[in-house]
């Protein structure tokens, strides 16, 4: 049976990038006779640690220690049949284990689903800035067989450097995130939902000022639902604040009525994979998302949803939705046509399956 190294930074069932990327797709390919084995670094102890500010010794024990484990995974390369690549092998600018990956002599993959050319860093970790390398991503992508991209922007960074690139997007199980019955709230209210981590919550803050106008605008006609590993700090806003659960995550979303994606148009923005629209639409929600990147193919305007840039096209979008349950309904139901159609686990768990007999099927044939 052909075994695949998956290489990632993080624990299973701990990275949304590594579980919707290619760990929720593990069962089904083993049931078609692939095995694996994953190749992570960073434990739930090391995780505290590792995005807390200061412990710089901590820090650095977390680093040795990784990179020691990384290097005994590293030599057991030649044994497997394929290895998968996720964003990066470690977590600094080196491309050490990349290269000494390449060189086993394995078809590698490489994927990834952000812009992470761009420069990146926690803000717990902005002093230990220094030891990133955004440039590393060209050097990786070089080194592949074979990259697969989650959109066509950052495709076409990818073919800059590799000629053989393939898209796929982040996908939901649509057996998973299944559309039931909004619950009946006996306030009547209209529930505004989002979805993140704490990053993108940070990014969230900076567009209060949005939803207090939408909160004048409404009064008490609207909620906010706010699912993340946080609270979101607006005490003067109707905030109702929901801890994220992986195992919770789809059913925590049937509650709202509108799902929102805020992101300011920038080249970090540009390469997101539109993964939280996806969410709202795979539970059948209308949704309103920036007018951003992918967003743009996901969303057919005023078909499956809605887009908007400024903040007049947010409460105008907003708006829209809010008044007419109709609308929503409508929206809601194209949008997980959408999902079923193009960004689900059913429709792309085989071209997975085909890239992979591909490539150990061109390996067998040079050796």
């Amino acid at each position: 049976m052909p075994r695949i190294l998956f290489v990632a930074a993080h624990r299973p069932d701990r990275s949304p990038s590594q579980r919707y990327r290619f760990e929720q797709f593990t069962e089904y390919w083993a049931q078609h006779g692939f095995t694996y084995e994953y190749a992570w670094l960073i434990g739930a102890e090391d995780d505290r640690i590792f995005y807390s500010p200061g412990r710089i010794a901590a820090k650095a024990a977390i680093f040795f220690k990784s990179w020691w484990r990384r290097a005994q995974q590293v030599k057991k390369a030649k044994d497997f049949d394929l290895i998968f690549i996720q964003r990066e092998a470690f977590m600094t600018g080196s491309t050490r284990f990349e290269r000494k990956l390449a060189q086993s002599g394995v078809p590698v993959i490489y994927d990834f689903d952000d812009a992470v050319w761009h420069m990146d860093v926690s803000d717990a970790n902005k002093k230990l800035s220094w030891l990133k390398d955004p440039a590393k991503t060209s050097k990786i992508i070089a080194l592949a067989d074979l990259v697969i991209a989650g959109n066509d922007y950052l495709a076409d960074y990818a073919r800059r450097f590799n000629k053989r690139v393939e898209v796929i997007p982040t996908v939901i199980d649509t057996q998973v995130y299944v559309p039931g019955p909004t619950p009946v709230r006996p306030d009547g209210k209209v529930v505004i939902g989002w979805t993140g981590s704490y990053p993108s919550l940070m990014a969230l803050r900076r567009e209060l000022p949005l939803l207090r106008e939408l909160y004048a605008r409404w009064g008490d006609r609207i909620v906010f639902r706010i699912i993340s590993d946080r609270d979101l700090d607006a005490p003067d806003l109707p905030l109702e604040h929901v801890r994220w659960n992986s195992a919770t995550e789809a059913k925590d979303l049937e509650p709202i009525d509108i799902g929102i994606m805020l992101l300011p148009d920038d080249e970090w923005n540009r390469g997101k994979c539109g993964f939280k629209g996806l969410q709202y639409m795979g539970m059948g929600k209308a949704v309103v998302l920036g007018r951003v990147g992918v967003n743009k193919t996901i969303v057919q305007e005023g078909k499956n949803g809605l887009l908007a840039g400024s903040q007049e096209e947010w409460m105008a979008a907003l708006g829209q939705l809010i008044a007419s349950p109709d609308l929503r309904h409508r929206m809601g139901t194209e949008a997980r046509r959408t999902v079923e159609q193009h960004y689900s686990v059913l429709a792309w768990r085989d071209r997975y399956l085909t890239i992979f007999k591909t490539l150990i099927k061109e390996h067998q044939a040079r050796s």
